[in-house]
């Protein structure tokens, strides 16, 4: 194998693992975005259930005050009820008082719901708290390991890049130009094995002279069909399947 061909399938390698962390690196944050939403959600929902808890407490304590309100009207008119001497104020006092204890009885009932519904908040809110806190401790876990993973992958990139750095000035402009073209139009694999008279790359079928060429490893060939740089081991098989 050509030496250039060499340098160029190291070079190669040492690109594939930049991409591999770039890559890597590329799903930190929106994996650690992810991971805060869902501590926020688990956070939020305690926050609803606290609140409903709340809303349902200060609901309760209206109907608290409408009943004293009515209780203290119910005073009031047996009050005026005692002082009268007409019947037909007697009469109409004793209707507003039965209507009072009516809607007494219905604020209590209802006051009574409303506390039902206060205790299966305090629940909720109590679930809502140990999920959050749960969610939370796990988060902080996994935000952790991906500081690590990203400090880890950053380590490996600025590795992977210097050593690159050193591996391409050993390569000729030329062959280094053209690899880096090929590169950047085609992505990743660009020096390619012919295995079966075919491409490693396009695996299109490649004329005899260019596996001729290819074996002879006395100058860069490329495959006429996608300009790969192409290679030849002792381990291929030229024979076309």
């Amino acid at each position: 194998m050509l030496e250039t061909i060499e340098k160029l399938l190291i070079l190669q390698n040492r690109d594939l693992k930049i991409i591999r962390l770039k890559s890597e690196l590329a799903h930190i944050d929106p994996e650690r975005q992810n991971l805060k939403a869902r501590a926020g959600a688990a956070q939020s929902g305690l926050e609803t259930a606290k609140l409903r808890g709340k809303q349902i407490e200060s609901d309760r304590k209206k109907l608290e005050l409408d009943v004293d309100a009515k209780k203290q009207l119910i005073e009031k008119y047996s009050l005026q009820q005692f002082q009268t001497k007409k019947n037909e104020e007697f009469k109409a006092l004793a209707h507003e008082i039965e209507m009072c204890k009516k809607a007494v009885v219905t604020l209590e009932d209802q006051e009574l719901e409303l506390m039902e519904q206060a205790e299966a908040a305090q629940r909720e809110a109590t679930a809502a708290a140990l999920k959050s806190n749960e969610t939370k401790k796990s988060v902080d876990v996994q935000i952790n390991d991906l500081a690590a993973r990203e400090a880890s992958f950053r380590k490996e990139l600025a590795d992977a890049e210097s050593s690159r750095a050193e591996v391409a000035t050993a390569i000729d402009d030329s062959a280094r130009a053209r690899y880096e073209r090929l590169l950047k139009h085609r992505g990743e694999n660009v020096v390619v094995g012919v295995q079966h008279g075919v491409c490693g790359g396009c695996h299109m079928k490649l004329p005899m002279q260019v596996l001729v060429s290819c074996q002879a490893e006395q100058e860069i060939v490329t495959c006429i069909n996608c300009g790969r740089i192409l290679y030849y081991t002792r381990d291929m098989d030229l024979a076309v399947t």
